[in-house]
């Protein structure tokens, strides 16, 4: 149907409604004589009159009044469609898919989801936890969370969390018949963990830092694995000396599970950012996932 065509129809219902062109004119904001022709090109256009007219009275006649009958509940179905489609532009509401690797997952997402949900009823949220660097627009998410210094510079990014720190630990056990490590050198002589990306299959580099200074550490894994949470398990059974995220390994280092090795050593890590594209619109759902995560990371820095 023509614009033209939905703009008659609108002037019919106002006319049959009010029965007055007058009337109806100035609810449309149209002049009477604009009113006047639309219904006379609609009545032409169907072959048919549609009004009684007098200079005193408006009333439809029989087929006029068919065509109300039609048209008055197809009309309010499309008003309504229109309403709906209104609010949910205003309401946070709908599905946000969001791709992370597991530590985020972790750290960043697990302490928030509760409380977001709680917030926001209507959203359905889908985690996707991957160690792969994924591409999120090809792959259909909305966001992904990422180290910053892993966010394609063509998105948006928000900083979620403060630099990390991947620490040096292992189980007691692994003590029993020789000492700790006294420099990252010595790391070498141990029996390690390590972790393989599984997109490019490359292991993980172990550069440790303290106050300035910084040393790549050659280790030779005795168990390689592409799953944090088997890393740190693997660790903790005495499998050998891991590099993990220091809050990751907070529970295990109170449980006496795991002890820190060089201790004045660490490896500084990008803190996690919320990434997405550039685009001009975003979506309620999203707008509000973004301004949720951007305030729960600044009150955990002024908590923390």
């Amino acid at each position: 149907m023509k614009g033209a065509d939905y703009a008659e129809l609108a002037v019919f219902m106002a006319v049959a409604n009010e029965k007055s062109f007058r009337r109806a004119a100035q609810r449309l904001g149209l002049s009477p004589s604009a009113a006047s022709h639309a219904i006379s090109a609609l009545e032409q256009r169907l072959h048919v009159r549609l009004f009684n007219r007098t200079t005193r009275s408006v009333a439809l006649t029989e087929a006029g009044a068919r065509l109300m009958a039609q048209l008055e509940p197809a009309m309010a179905a499309l008003e309504s469609a229109v309403q709906e489609a209104g609010e949910a532009q205003l309401t946070p509401r709908g599905t946000l898919r969001i791709n992370m690797p597991r530590l985020a997952g972790h750290l960043v997402m697990v302490p928030a989801i509760e409380r977001f949900m709680a917030r926001y009823p209507d959203i359905r949220l889908e985690l996707l936890l991957d160690d792969n660097l994924q591409d999120i627009v090809a792959a259909g998410f909305d966001a992904g969370i990422r180290a910053g210094d892993r966010v394609p510079r063509d998105m948006i990014a928000v900083r979620l969390t403060a630099e990390l720190q991947m620490v040096v630990v292992a189980a007691p056990s692994c003590f029993q018949t020789q000492p700790p490590p006294a420099t990252p050198e010595e790391l070498g002589r141990h029996r390690c963990i390590n972790y393989r990306w599984s997109g490019n299959g490359a292991q993980y580099r172990w550069r440790l830092s303290r106050a300035g200074e910084s040393v790549e550490v050659d280790i030779a894994p005795a168990l390689t694995v592409n799953d944090i949470d088997l890393l740190l398990a693997a660790a903790e059974q005495g499998a050998g000396l891991a590099l993990l995220e220091s809050q990751c390994v907070a529970p295990a280092l109170r449980r006496g599970t795991l002890v820190r090795v060089l201790p004045q050593w660490c490896k500084p890590v990008a803190g996690f950012h919320l990434y997405y594209p550039r685009n001009g619109f975003m979506t309620p759902q999203m707008r509000a996932f973004v301004d949720f995560m951007r305030l729960d990371a600044a009150t955990g820095a002024r908590q923390g």
